[in-house]
C-alpha cells in the first residue's frame, strides 16, 4: 500500500478503472472483475458520474451503480477508496455550485455510500469562476459528504491557479490530479504539470495508462482485435511505437511478465505517480495488470523505455 500524500489514505498502486463497468463489462463480469481485484488487496477504485454516458440507452451513472451494488453485496465499503468525478455527466456538466451539490448527492446515491474518498473535478470549468466551484467543493467536504478533492484534465497554469485561489481563501484544496499519462502520451504530464505536482505535494494518478489498450502489447501489425477501442490503440502502431512494443518485450520476457505489467510499473516508477488507473472487462485481463504491483524495473530498463 502507498499513502497518498497530504491525506490518510493507503492505497493499493494499481488503481482499478470503472469506465467498462456497464459498458464492455455487464454487471456479473463486473462482479468477477472487481471480486478479483479485491482478493489480490486491491482497494483502490476510480469512477465518474458520466460512465458510461456514450453507450446507446444509458444515461450516466451506471459504473457508480455496478460498484455500489458490488460493495453493499461484498459488504467491502470499509475496504475500498473510491474516487468519482463531476463535470461531464449529461445534464450536469461544468463546475458550478448547483451542479457540483447535485451531482455529489446523485453519486452517492449510486455508490450506496455516505461518502466520497476523492471526489474529482473531471474537467477544468473556465466559464464558471474557480472561487465558486472550490467554495462549493469546500462545502460538500465540510458537510462530510467528501474527503478529498481532486483536478482532472487541468492545464499548470489553471490548477495553480485554483491551489492559490483554495490557499487565499482558506478552502479545500487540490490533493492530486489526474492527467492523460502513459508511455507513448507524456507531454500532457511531462514538464509544467510535472513540476508543479512535485512543488506542491500533488499526488499524481495517471488514466489511458495503457494507452487504450496499446500498451497490452495485443495491437500488433495485420492482428486484428475485437474490441471498442481497437481503431484508437492501432493509432500508436507507427516507427515510434513499433520500436517501444519491442523493447518492451525484451523486458517482459526478462522479467517474466506482460507487457501490460510492465507499461503499469513504468508509470509507478515516474515522479509523484502514486498509482496508475488500468481497467479491465474480464478477470483474464485483470490478471495481466496485477503483477505491476509487486514488479519492480530496473535502472536500465528504465532508460531503454524512456529513450525508445
Amino acid at each position: 500500500m502507498a499513502r497518498i500524500p497530504n491525506t490518510y489514505l493507503d492505497v493499493f498502486p494499481l488503481c482499478l478503472g470503472g469506465n467498462v463497468f456497464g459498458w464492455t463489462a455487464n454487471e456479473q463480469q463486473s462482479f468477477d472483475v472487481l471480486d478479483a481485484y479485491a482478493a489480490a488487496g486491491g482497494n483502490f477504485i476510480d469512477t465518474a458520474d458520466v460512465y458510461s454516458a456514450w453507450v446507446p440507452g444509458h444515461s450516466g451513472g451506471e459504473s457508480e451503480t455496478i460498484i455500489g451494488r458490488w460493495m453493499a453485496t461484498r459488504g467491502t465499503r470499509n475496504d475500498m477508496v473510491i474516487a468519482t468525478k463531476v463535470g461531464m455527466a449529461p445534464g450536469l456538466k461544468g463546475l458550478s455550485a448547483t451542479t457540483i451539490r447535485a451531482a455529489a448527492e446523485a453519486s452517492l446515491r449510486r455508490l450506496e455510500i455516505d461518502r466520497i474518498d476523492m471526489y474529482y473535478a473531471h474537467a477544468d470549468d473556465p466559464d464558471t469562476p474557480l472561487t465558486e466551484s472550490l467554495h462549493a467543493f469546500d462545502a460538500v467536504l465540510r458537510e462530510g459528504k467528501v474527503r478529498y478533492i481532486a483536478a482532472s484534465n487541468y492545464t499548470a497554469p489553471r490548477l495553480a491557479e485554483a491551489l492559490a485561489v483554495s490557499s487565499r481563501e482558506g478552502l479545500a484544496r487540490y490533493i492530486a490530479l489526474q492527467p492523460h499519462y502513459n508511455l507513448v502520451h507524456r507531454s500532457d504530464y511531462e514538464g509544467e504539470l510535472r513540476d508543479l505536482s512535485t512543488r506542491e505535494g500533488l499526488a499524481c494518478f495517471p488514466y489511458y495508462g495503457l494507452a487504450k489498450g496499446f500498451l497490452t502489447g495485443k495491437y500488433r501489425p495485420h492482428t486484428r482485435i475485437d474490441s471498442p477501442r481497437a481503431a484508437s490503440a492501432s493509432a500508436y502502431l507507427d516507427e515510434h511505437g513499433l520500436r517501444l512494443l519491442a523493447t518492451l518485450d525484451d523486458i517482459a520476457a526478462a522479467h517474466h511478465a506482460t507487457v501490460a505489467a510492465v507499461s503499469l510499473a513504468w508509470l509507478m516508477a515516474q515522479p509523484n505517480v502514486v498509482a496508475p488507473i488500468a481497467s479491465a472487462r474480464s478477470v483474464e485481463q485483470l490478471a495481466e495488470l496485477l503483477p505491476a504491483a509487486s514488479l519492480s524495473l530496473s535502472p536500465e530498463d528504465l532508460v531503454r523505455l524512456n529513450t525508445d
